[in-house]
């Protein structure tokens, strides 16, 4: 029987690791791991640097979200805005903040943790920090001068309750959008979003000081 329902560190044994692939961001690392048998299995998984997303929810219950193209899966997704922490020792509000200015031109005065995750743990080491963003106004300045596929950027705000119909529905795909619209639909529904964790909270898997 177990005795409590979290998530705990652990390291298998690696007789050897090798990276085939490094790309200006992501490599591809290859570990030989020490089974429980005591064979020894090939692990070939994606490295990151991590990553941090914002849903931002405005005053009338709606999110904002922006559309992109995804080459891999070849749709353009309905997603949150998010991005990598591919700034050394970048705190990932700050980064968090910054995506929201980049992406959408958009500022907030609260900000809460309201999920963090591993984006796909059988095939990447990715984590990702995902902040609520309340009493948004918009950015001062000149808007963010964006390049290559995020010229082709569009936003929308969407009721939180259309969200979670569509995403039942099978309507939208990406993980982070429905992993933060499910998460904050738990909130509301429980104990309210003041019971979040704070902007600063520890994140272990990605520790920032």
């Amino acid at each position: 029987m177990v005795d409590e329902i979290r998530d705990v560190a652990e390291q298998w044994e690696v007789r050897a690791t090798e990276l085939p692939f490094q790309g200006k961001v992501t490599g591809v690392r290859t570990d030989e791991v020490l089974m429980p048998d005591g064979s020894y299995a090939r692990r070939d998984y994606q490295t990151h640097p991590g990553s941090v997303a914002v849903l931002a929810l405005d005053e009338r219950q709606r999110v904002l979200l922006v559309r992109q193209y995804r080459h891999p899966v070849r749709q353009r997704l309905w997603e949150l805005p998010a991005g990598l922490l591919d700034v050394p020792g970048e705190n990932p509000l700050h980064a968090a903040q910054r995506e929201l200015y980049e992406e959408a031109h958009c500022k907030a005065e609260t900000w809460r943790v309201l999920v963090d995750f591993y984006t796909s743990p059988g095939g990447t080491d990715e984590a990702l920090r995902l902040f609520l963003a309340t009493d948004l106004a918009e950015a001062a300045g000149e808007r963010y001068e964006a390049q290559g596929e995020e010229l082709q950027i569009q936003t929308a705000r969407v009721p939180l309750t259309q969200l979670v119909e569509l995403i039942l529905a099978g309507e939208l795909h990406n993980p982070t959008l429905i992993t933060g619209t499910l998460a904050l639909h738990a909130a509301l529904a429980g104990a309210g979003t003041a019971a979040l964790r704070p902007a600063d909270a520890p994140w272990p898997a990605r520790p920032f000081s």
